[in-house]
């Protein structure tokens, strides 16, 4: 019987630096919310990918930022309690952007111990690839990075590069996942952050952040026909009540719109015909209530 070996690997970097596209990419499955605003992740997100008889788990992290309300105090303890633990990081930078505060501090406080590989993530945004050698030699004078590998996650280019590099950090041990499992975050959690990332998707400015996503009810029955259908009832909660006419929309369209990119992503990931009704609740300022923030997970 050959040996078995396992790999634990922390993401983390500045937000939109690409870090859960990452994961995504890694795994091959959306598992982790995506968009263009910045802090979407929130919490640690566990991402599993068996390959062999090596099974590597990697942890997604939020964004590093300066904290601004409690919500956001949990996001930055997340990261620094993830920081303390880590054996073998993946620190994803954004190639056209230049090295920000928490990215030096967050170096410093990198173990002696720690494996740290420097991910220079979006190189396909790059006109002049000159530029990239100036990064490259910006970036190293930060840490003594094991590797130090470009790559664009949205075109798939240097993945593999980045599973070499984790190879060599795997240590003899079990699997403590099932081989086909691709995440331990429960399914109700990755039903309410796909629902969370349409509204992201879908509306602008502050409000998204102040947005929060609870499944209420979740059933599984099968039709007169014989279909098998997921019927699956979600609350969109908002900090204001101006905040909720927006999210509902004109006539419900806004409402209707998220649901829709929803409810598609959710039959596509579950492989089950999906009946989504999305409801929209105010929770006046949540994001500075302690048990509010416990009630959603974000603790």
């Amino acid at each position: 019987m050959s040996e078995t070996k396992n790999a634990f690997v922390t993401i983390i970097g500045r937000p939109n630096a690409g870090k859960s596209s990452l994961l995504n990419a890694l795994i091959g499955e959306k598992i982790a919310a995506v968009s263009a605003k910045p802090q979407t992740t929130r919490t640690k997100i566990t991402g599993v990918k068996t390959n062999g008889g090596t099974q590597y788990v990697f942890i997604d992290t939020p964004g590093m930022h300066k904290a601004r309300n409690k919500l956001s105090e949990h996001m930055v303890k997340t990261i620094n309690d993830s920081v303390a633990e880590l054996e073998t990081a993946l620190l994803v930078i954004d190639c056209t952007k230049g090295i920000s505060e928490p990215e030096k501090a967050l170096a410093a406080e990198f173990s002696k111990r720690s494996h740290v590989i420097l991910v220079v993530n979006k190189i396909d945004l790059l006109e002049d690839k000159t530029e990239l050698m100036a990064k490259l030699s910006e970036y190293s004078k930060l840490y003594d990075f094991e590797e130090i590998i470009p790559v664009s996650v949205l075109e798939k280019d240097g993945l593999d590069l980045i599973m070499q590099a984790i190879d060599k950090f795997a240590a003899p041990g079990p699997h403590y996942f099932p081989e086909n499992m691709l995440t331990d975050q429960p399914e109700k959690v990755i039903m309410a952050e796909m629902i969370r990332e349409k509204a992201l998707n879908n509306l602008n400015e502050e409000i998204p952040h102040g947005i929060a996503v609870t499944i209420e009810t979740l059933n599984e029955r099968t039709d007169s026909s014989g279909e098998d259908i997921l019927d699956i009832t979600a609350t969109i909660y908002c900090e204001r009540e101006s905040h909720k006419g927006i999210v509902i929309g004109k006539g419900g369209q806004m409402l209707k719109r998220i649901g829709a990119d929803a409810r598609a992503e959710l039959e596509a990931f579950f492989a089950i015909k999906v009946n989504l009704k999305c409801w929209v609740k105010v929770k006046e300022g949540w994001r500075n209530r302690e048990a509010l923030i416990k009630n959603f997970g974000l603790s």
